[in-house]
């Protein structure tokens, strides 16, 4: 079985062979927007019909093969209105509405991160369980150590705005910051002046006493469930940052290291370098119970950098992303509140696929496509690092993600001993049933394969009725958010 991209981008061509005298060929035409992507994206009835009967005459087929098809049926493009991205509007909107305590006139300027940012296609499974912001104060501006002060910024920061200096610490990747300047906007000359501060202070998280009125905090995450009337709920997680508009100078090496695959490209690159980065409140695992660093040591965020690598992906890059985090969490392979320093993190799997895509050709991930052998393969490669205690940062030359402190051992020897074989079995019985259970129309009584051609057809035929749905939530959400909060013109466009 093998998947093929045509070089325009406007087809994605399907051949194999399912049993000893079967020979199928489809080819399924996207539209525009959707070129290069998902078959899934098609919503034609024919085609559906199509892709039944192929999945029904999988009889034959091992389960790697099952499951791979399966997800590339399911797993279609993201519509441009989502439930998910209509509750992080809602999220973005109500953050903007908060001020600091000692100062009303300063904004806090959000940006949906994690999963919902990340992923342009929606997997038929469930795989968030919350909304990551970030957001910013519109008086502070953090610069690398040595920049001179900045004349022009942005239009959503204040006439007035604190300069903090990035100061590394002892810990790659962790830094402290400086107050050394503070900017003043001149209206005659459309430019901010500056006055170098006299008393030099280092930052603490100020934010966090009024963030969002946060029910309990994980990380530097104030975590909150957000409600809009009825059943409806859902938890977001919210992270003040400092914003830094320059790319830092601990990932210097980045933009110009050689690569021989050519991900991520000149463009992309350039994109995220412009972005520059943020810093967020969190310090070091070894200094966190420190009495002064604890409270004054932030860390380098390339979340921004992420989004736009991630979105990069081609499809089966971000298939194989969903899988390995939907398997290392539903193993409890990753950290809880409760299991911190003794397993993984979300983060080790994002590092682990930004260094597969740069490292491996495109033709790795597209040849002979085997979804569950890809991940397979990556599950070993992540055990190496855990064994041998070493999981570079993808920005960050000289920052090692697995310090003495995690006890990742036996993390690693689980994930060395699984195979092919198994990894197939525990997709079919963890991820096909359960989208068997949201499916309306699988009887009970089916085998797998009449469970997955109907699963496959309803997939294809609840598209619209989601959007409807989303559509429907926009328009609580917006009644919602105008009753209960003092909206502003920046939340509107969220």
């Amino acid at each position: 079985m093998r998947i093929i991209y045509s070089n325009s981008g406007m087809t994605l061509s399907y051949a194999g062979q399912w049993a000893s005298t079967i020979h199928l060929y489809v080819v399924i035409t996207v539209r525009d927007e959707c070129a290069s992507r998902l078959p899934a994206a098609c919503k034609s009835k024919q085609v559906s019909h199509i892709v039944g009967r192929v999945v029904a005459m999988a009889d034959e087929r091992p389960d790697s093969e099952i499951v791979t098809q399966f997800l590339l049926n399911t797993c279609r493009l993201r519509p441009r209105l989502t439930q998910l991205a209509v509750w992080a509007a809602a999220i973005c909107a109500h953050i903007e509405t908060l001020h600091p305590n000692d100062d009303v006139e300063a904004a806090r300027i959000p940006l949906t991160t994690g999963s919902v940012a990340e992923f342009y296609i929606e997997p038929m499974l469930p795989h968030i369980g919350d909304i990551d912001v970030m957001h910013y104060c519109s008086t502070e501006l953090a610069i690398p150590r040595g920049h001179p002060p900045p004349t022009q910024l942005p239009a959503e920061f204040s006439d007035g705005v604190k300069v903090l200096e990035i100061v590394n610490s002892h810990f790659p990747g962790y830094v402290y910051l400086k107050l050394r300047y503070l900017l003043t906007y001149c209206t005659d000359d459309e430019k901010y002046n500056n006055v170098e501060c006299d008393e030099e202070g280092y930052a603490i998280d100020s934010a966090r006493p009024i963030e969002c009125n946060a029910q309990t905090y994980h990380g530097p995450a104030a975590i909150n469930v957000y409600e809009y009337g009825g059943p409806l709920a859902l938890r977001g997680d919210a992270v003040f940052c400092v914003r830094c508009l320059s790319w830092p100078t601990q990932a210097a090496d980045w933009p110009t290291r050689h690569r021989n695959h050519d991900w991520p490209d000149s463009a992309t690159v350039d994109r995220d370098v412009d972005n520059g980065c943020d810093v967020v409140r969190v310090a070091h695992r070894q200094c966190k119970e420190h009495e002064w660093m604890g409270k004054h040591q932030w860390r380098l965020s390339f979340s921004r950098a992420e989004i736009v690598l991630i979105n990069s992906w081609i499809p089966v890059q971000q298939i194989v992303y969903h899988m390995l985090r939907v398997f290392m969490k539903k193993e409890q392979l990753t950290d809880s509140a409760n299991t911190t320093g003794t397993k993984t993190s979300n983060y080790h799997i994002n590092t682990l696929m930004l260094w597969a895509c740069e490292l491996k050709p495109k033709s790795w991930w597209t040849e002979r496509l085997n979804l569950v052998k890809i991940c397979a393969k990556l599950l070993h490669t992540l055990s190496v690092w855990l064994n041998d205690r070493r999981c570079q940062h993808y920005f960050i030359n000289n920052c090692n993600l697995i310090d003495n402190t995690l006890s990742v051992e036996k993390v690693g020897s689980e994930l060395m001993s699984i195979d092919e074989t198994y990894l197939s079995s525990w997709f079919v019985e963890n991820y096909i049933r359960k989208c068997a259970e949201l499916c309306p129309d699988v009887d009970t009584d089916m085998n797998l394969q009449n469970c997955i051609t109907t699963i496959v057809n309803w997939r294809f035929a609840s598209s619209l009725h989601d959007e409807w749905h989303a559509y429907h939530l926009a328009l609580s959400f917006i009644a919602a958010n105008a009753s209960q909060y003092s909206l502003r013109l920046r939340s509107l466009t969220y």
